[in-house]
């Protein structure tokens, strides 16, 4: 069942998704050659929590965090650690907020250091198709348009996009219907419609889309070991036309633009 949001809803949905932008912005200054991933969770704990919010990730299905860091070739899922992040690593940080009962959740993946250019052309790219992706979630088009933008653009440059892992709807509940596939066809599934909240989120890796659950029951890494890039943001269908709810400014302001440019 899909639940359409009233505009009062999606300006709440805004205004979590906001605190998680915030919270990222915060974050990417930390980002960097000998961090230790369980402190930026900490960090990222207090300062949502300071702003009035709650961990959305704390606690859902037993996951055990605040953020959910993946590193390198982890795709989704990973839980922080105190392994250092080293020179050349890309490290996705994704984080959920619920503030005054609705959810924000937002993703963006970022450079440790130089990287290499073949890991930050995945990069730019992956957040390319973010953007084409959102230019089609609009009244009267469908799910499967986003899919469709979003894989031909990353297949053209022989990326795999994850097939069990997608986007989803968002409001209340941090996971509510629809699913938004990052691949589809053009035309096909569900019917995009004003008061549509979504959250969009490419899943792209360097090789191949295959993907693998590690023992720890949560971090998913692409089955060749090559890197993956992940970026999100919550989207809203208003007056017939995508409205991005979350913001990359707070990471750019922190980082003095936008490194992928």
């Amino acid at each position: 069942m899909i639940y359409l949001k009233s505009a009062e809803e999606i300006e709440l949905i805004r205004q979590a998704a906001l605190l998680v932008s915030k919270t990222l912005g915060m974050l990417a200054k930390e980002v960097v050659p000998g961090a230790i991933p369980l402190h930026l969770d900490k960090k990222a704990e207090e300062f949502i929590r300071d702003h009035g919010g709650v961990p959305a990730f704390l606690g859902l299905y037993n996951f055990p965090n605040t953020l959910c860091i993946s590193i390198n070739e982890v795709v989704v899922h990973g839980i922080p650690g105190t392994k250092p992040l080293r020179e050349g690593d890309i490290v996705s940080i994704d984080c959920g907020v619920k503030l005054n009962g609705y959810m924000g959740d937002h993703a963006y993946t970022f450079m440790v250091g130089e990287v290499s250019t073949e890991v930050k052309k995945l990069l730019k790219i992956t957040l390319e198709s973010l953007y084409l992706g959102i230019d089609q979630c609009k009244a009267g088009n469908r799910i499967g348009d986003i899919g469709y933008a979003i894989q031909t653009h990353t297949e053209a440059y022989g990326y795999g996009v994850v097939r069990e892992l997608v986007g989803h709807g968002l409001g209340r509940q941090l996971h509510e219907e629809p699913q938004v596939p990052n691949y589809g066809k053009r035309g096909k599934g569900k019917k995009i419609e004003d008061g549509l909240v979504i959250a969009i989120e490419p899943m792209i890796n360097l090789g191949t889309h295959r993907v693998r659950q590690l023992k720890d029951g949560w971090s998913i890494v692409t089955a060749d070991g090559k890197p993956s890039a992940h970026f999100e943001h919550d989207v809203a269908v208003v007056n017939g036309k995508a409205e991005i709810l979350s913001t990359f400014d707070f990471i750019y302001e922190s980082l003095g633009g936008n490194p992928l440019s």
